[in-house]
């Protein structure tokens, strides 16, 4: 965590006031991403209301205990403390040739130029082993769904990444930021296919890929899961208003990114 993060770190847990706010949009079922960019909206003119989707998310993941890591993980959207395996053995550090997410371009991390994505799998029913990739444009909130028939191996993967990708024009498909898993291990013929970067988040750090997950958490939502931890505060049944009320989006409705005229 850099000195920036830090600081909003501690800003975080020192101010009252702040705590507050997100604690709110967090009990509207706002993700730690939506949360951030809402205050932003809220006040416009006080930077001590800023703070960002990481700094939300490090609480429940880095630190062991204390009460702001209990206010904030019982409003997560997954509803979980700790960063759990999805039904299939991980193989963390093996991956040849890969490229961590410190060495990606300075213009991914601050969402000011599109093109740069984060991606994941998110895991079916344990009986199924089956998956679906998700792809998500940091800039834009662009999403862009993998659909694996013959599984989610590397090479299936690799394939399907390729041909959806490669339907992107240019300038929106610069880099992939991917959690650290083995289904990337290909990662190379990725980058030959398509010219687009692959880099890889430190292990168990799901808040450098925030946008993806977020929108795998929305995702898992509305498909069949095995093992699914439970959220401190069960959601509604299926069919209950609640689950048509979702926070509006961090970004307005943008056109699909092959009509964009340059």
């Amino acid at each position: 965590m850099g000195a920036a993060a830090a600081a909003q770190a501690v800003r975080l847990s020192g101010s009252p006031v702040l705590r507050a706010e997100v604690q709110k949009l967090l009990d509207k079922r706002c993700s730690p991403e939506q949360a951030s960019g809402r205050l932003k909206i809220m006040h416009p003119d006080d930077p001590a209301m800023r703070v960002s989707h990481e700094t939300i998310y490090q609480p429940v993941y880095l630190y062991p205990r204390g009460e702001l890591r209990r206010e904030l993980n019982a409003c997560l959207r997954s509803g979980r403390d700790v960063r759990k395996r999805r039904g299939r053995r991980e193989a963390r550090g093996k991956i040849i040739g890969a490229v961590p997410i410190g060495q990606r371009p300075p213009e991914a991390e601050g969402r000011l130029v599109p093109g740069h994505h984060e991606g994941d799998l998110v895991m079916s029913t344990t009986a199924s082993n089956s998956a679906v990739g998700t792809i998500v444009e940091r800039m834009t909130g662009y999403l862009t769904l993998l659909h694996l028939p013959g599984g989610h191996g590397a090479d299936a993967v690799a394939a399907a990444v390729t041909a959806r990708m490669t339907a992107l024009p240019g300038w929106f498909a610069r880099t992939l930021t991917w959690d650290n898993d083995r289904e990337m291990a290909r990662h190379a013929r990725i980058t030959a296919g398509t010219g687009i970067n692959v880099y890889f988040a430190d292990p168990y750090s799901p808040w450098q890929r925030g946008s993806n997950e977020n929108t795998n958490g929305l995702l898992r939502e509305y498909l069949p899961q095995g093992h699914r931890p439970q959220p401190a505060h069960p959601r509604p049944a299926p069919g209950h208003r609640r689950r048509t009320q979702r926070p509006p989006q961090k970004t307005p409705r943008l056109p699909h990114p092959t009509r964009r005229t340059r």
